[in-house]
């Protein structure tokens, strides 16, 4: 894992993306996940340098409190090594809830 965790929380797809653009552009970091918890909730995920981390989050959180999205926002420099597990655990529930959805038949020979 890199030396910072950052997250920020967003009501609604759309801002979470814009959110995401801004992080990405605005600091070197890499998007480690990006999911919806339920409609509304969306929970952006980003690691990297500290400072670059930092500076993610705190673009990331001006564009979505001007939207009025903003749930929350924390950075976590030097996460513990069993923090990249539960990370993993995340991409692997969200990759299966997206099997389901790939499928080779037409929807009429379901």
């Amino acid at each position: 894992m890199a030396k910072a965790l950052g997250m920020i929380e967003t009501r609604g797809l759309a801002t979470s993306i814009e959110v995401a653009d801004a992080m990405l552009k605005n600091a070197n970091v890499r998007l480690v996940n990006q999911s919806m918890v339920d409609a509304a909730l969306v929970t952006i995920l980003v690691e990297g340098d500290v400072s670059a981390v930092q500076a993610a989050v705190e673009s990331g959180t001006k564009i979505a409190e001007r939207t009025g999205a903003l749930l929350s926002a924390n950075v976590i420099p030097h996460p513990d090594s069993s923090i990249q597990s539960l990370v993993a655990r995340m991409d692997e529930d969200i990759e299966k809830d997206k099997d389901p959805l790939i499928t080779d038949k037409p929807n009429n020979e379901e």
